[in-house]
């Protein structure tokens, strides 16, 4: 039977029903230890999710949902590396990225801890050789700026990281980043360096990928104009994670310098693996291990804790609840962190390109909802921004609050003032004006009962930070597993990619005067005349 069609999915819709017509603060008055049974604390981590319509009843059900669909069974295949990424037939590893050696962990019929933890040396001999001075340009200058060539997945988490952790920089490097395949991304972040002492680290699983290389070589054509050095110059000026060598080499890359990771590492799950390069010459390879064995820690708690203490299993049915029962459309993700202003991007890549589907496991259409529209801000600048929709639209956004018991910043009143903004905002979003019991105009009343989940953590280290983005990744894990998806491949980002390659070749021919545009849309051909005709 069908999950849409089986009783306990019709018992949570009739809860969600009978939910929507109570008011969130009736939950608590209701139930006055609320606030104590619908939180999880543990190793620095305090969940809170009572300001949500679940019950116990709901929850009760939700844990059923998840066990129906074997998230517990795919979960531990997930970690025993079977290959549950079921359409390109891989097993889904970045798990093993950040377990300690002596964890044997099996792919293909080996142990692959020996390589991933060889990698690591690697890794950690560049960064010290790079940052203690060994590694020297062509010239014999030291290194004083690398730039990190990527995309996607092999962009958005290093950089996410570098900048959430720039406080633990502990080298006199500086890492800039180029991404966007506009030229003005690579002229920007070249601007005012000086050839002589950059280190280009270019990240592409296939070296293939076309943003990617094309800001490579024109990387590596600015490189060899600015010094007039020959070709072999290269070998001290650019590093590559990929996991085609070969590739690498043909572009120049001494093989000395490719570090490899394996196919069960997925671009959006790969900133563990030597995708993370940038992160460890930034922060120092100490506080990159730290990350990792936050995140290990993570995964520890996946893997262990009981169902209704398990952070991130809680926060994926709060989120199942909210899609398809509530039928909430959209999710803010509200770092009040400065620090962590780029991660609602980074998450809203995780999660849209793994759940973003409609197509199951099987071939099926699904008749209900899956991943949500992701978005957000840092608070408080979200607060001047979008929070007056997310206040007083009809449209209903659950919002996922996360902050900081502890502040870096000596600025300790700074810290205060963030906090009681993060308190009061999850408060003002439940309870409306009605529950400030003032008068106010029509214009100025808030209905309230908008849910919103919480999550403090003691301090934005390294530790923390693994912990955090592990969290994330099983919560979006078992969402999928619920709505019966592979979470781990991404053929919609496929097709733009090939009628891409397709507009390319009208365009030469348009330039050479040899083009028919009879294959394409109306729209499609008076766009390329526009650009290119008139």
């Amino acid at each position: 039977m069908s999950i849409e069609n089986s009783a306990l999915w019709a018992q949570l819709e009739s809860l969600a029903q009978t939910a929507k017509g109570r008011p969130l603060i009736e939950l608590f008055e209701d139930e006055p230890k609320r606030a104590e049974r619908f939180k999880i604390e543990a190793d620095g981590l305090y969940f809170d999710y009572s300001k949500t319509s679940i019950n116990a009843e709901s929850r009760k059900a939700l844990l059923q949902l998840a066990e129906s669909q074997d998230v517990e069974g795919l979960k531990h295949k997930m970690f025993a590396g079977e290959p549950i990424n079921t359409t390109e037939d891989r097993a889904v590893l970045h798990t093993a990225l950040r377990a300690p050696k002596s964890a044997a962990v099996h792919c293909e019929g080996r142990n692959i801890s020996d390589e991933i933890h060889d990698t690591l040396k690697h890794m950690q001999r560049l960064c010290e050789s790079v940052d203690n001075g060994h590694w020297r340009g062509h010239s014999g200058a030291k290194i004083t700026d690398v730039v990190h060539i990527g995309i996607g997945g092999s962009d958005l988490g290093p950089f996410m990281v570098c900048d959430a952790l720039k406080n633990y920089a502990s080298t006199q490097c500086c890492v800039h980043f180029v991404s966007n395949v506009d030229g003005a991304a690579l002229t920007s972040a070249l601007k005012n360096l000086n050839p002589d002492t950059t280190l280009f680290l270019i990240a592409s699983k296939s070296f293939t990928t076309e943003e990617t290389l094309k800001n490579a070589h024109s990387a590596k054509k600015w490189f060899l104009e600015k010094t007039k050095a020959d070709q072999a110059a290269i070998a001290q000026h650019f590093i590559a994670m990929t996991t085609n060598s070969l590739a690498a080499i043909d572009f120049g890359i001494d093989a000395q310098n490719i570090l490899s990771f394996g196919d069960y590492v997925g671009g959006r799950f790969s900133l563990w693996s030597s995708i993370g390069l940038p992160i460890a010459l930034a922060i120092g390879f100490d506080n990159f291990k730290q990350m990792l064995a936050g995140a290990h820690a993570m995964d520890q708690h996946f893997l262990n804790a009981p169902p209704t203490k398990n952070i991130p299993l809680m926060l994926a049915l709060v989120g199942i609840w909210h899609r398809n029962f509530c039928h909430y459309e959209t999710l803010a993700i509200l770092p009040y962190a400065q620090d962590l202003q780029s991660l609602p991007a980074y998450l809203q890549q995780m999660d849209m390109e793994s759940n973003g589907k409609e197509i199951d496991k099987k071939g099926r259409a699904l008749p209900f909802e899956t991943g949500p529209v992701i978005f957000g801000a840092s608070g408080t600048n979200g607060q001047h921004a979008f929070y007056q929709l997310i206040h007083q639209s009809k449209t209903i956004i659950p919002c996922e609050f996360i902050a900081f018991k502890q502040s870096l910043s000596p600025l300790n009143e700074h810290h205060q003032t963030l906090l009681s903004h993060v308190i009061a905002q999850s408060r003002a979003l439940m309870i409306g004006t009605q529950g400030t019991q003032q008068t106010a105009p029509p214009e100025k009343t808030f209905s309230g009962n908008r849910p919103s989940t919480t999550l403090i953590i003691d301090q934005l280290t390294p530790y923390r930070l693994g912990q955090l983005l592990a969290l994330y990744e099983h919560k979006i894990f078992v969402q999928g597993a619920i709505w019966g998806l592979n979470s781990f491949d991404q053929p919609g980002v496929q097709l733009g990619k090939v009628l891409a390659a397709d507009i390319a070749l009208h365009i030469s021919a348009l330039k050479d005067n040899m083009a028919s545009l009879d294959e394409v849309d109306g729209s499609t051909q008076k766009l390329l005349k526009h650009l290119y005709c008139e």
